[in-house]
């Protein structure tokens, strides 16, 4: 009996997903919320999570939960670019939404970092195919963003924007736990893995020009970085 249960659950879990209850990398509830919605037991309802999973449909994280499976967000470390045009060559239909847009007064982190004490904020949602991937805040000095508009950064990036020409950045990158704001807007659960990145952006004279940090849920994306071979580097003794 057990066996014919946990079968009539996933074909049922496997007509939502398909039918778009659940959306792309999108979070499944809990196996708990799961066992009181089908009056199973634990074993039953994952043993029918499992079998979605070695179909390919959904996947699963340590500490994450269940998700409907999806390709990862990938973005190369080896060029200075947006991990929008990354996926705009993949065929990845992209849309940025302006969560606040501000000139203010710069915190202690922002002022060290650009030298400069008036800044324009923006916060922003960036999603991929209509689900979101990245949260993402961007400080520049307020004199380079006083042209700028609400509808400016919605539409292009700050690096097509700025009135200065981009040299080079650096890109710190480490593993956090999702905060209620972010989780709210990226639909994951509080706490559960993402990734922050912060970028410190220079013009070609090596002056800070920007500053941003990235957050990403984990169970979407990966970094990619080209490592040359000893042998296709320059030795100097």
């Amino acid at each position: 009996m057990r066996e014919v249960r946990y079968l009539e659950i996933a074909a049922d879990l496997r007509k939502r997903v398909e039918a778009g209850e659940f959306s792309a990398g999108g979070v499944l509830p809990s196996e708990a919320d799961f066992t009181r919605a089908y009056g199973a037991s634990r074993v039953t309802v994952r043993k029918a999570l499992e079998s979605l999973r070695d179909g390919g449909l959904i996947d699963s994280r340590q500490g994450f939960g269940w998700f409907v499976a999806v390709d990862r967000v990938r973005q190369s470390l080896a060029q200075l670019s947006t991990i929008e045009r990354d996926l705009a060559e993949r065929g990845v239909v992209t849309e940025r939404q302006i969560l606040d847009f501000a000139f203010v007064a710069a915190s202690a982190h922002v002022r060290g970092v650009l030298g400069v004490d008036q800044v324009l904020r923006v916060r922003r949602l960036n999603l991929a195919d209509g689900s979101p991937f990245a949260r993402v805040t961007v400080w520049c000095p307020a004199e380079l963003g006083a042209s700028l508009s609400r509808a400016d950064v919605a539409a292009r990036p700050f690096y097509d924007l700025l009135p200065v020409e981009i040299g080079g950045a650096t890109q710190t990158i480490g593993a956090a736990l999702a905060e209620s704001a972010d989780a709210n807007v990226l639909a994951v659960p509080v706490g559960s893995p993402v990734l922050r990145c912060e970028r410190v952006t220079r013009d070609v004279d090596d002056h800070p020009v920007l500053l941003s940090v990235h957050v990403f849920p984990a169970h979407l994306t990966e970094f990619v970085v080209d490592l040359p071979s000893p042998s296709s580097l320059s030795l100097v003794e």
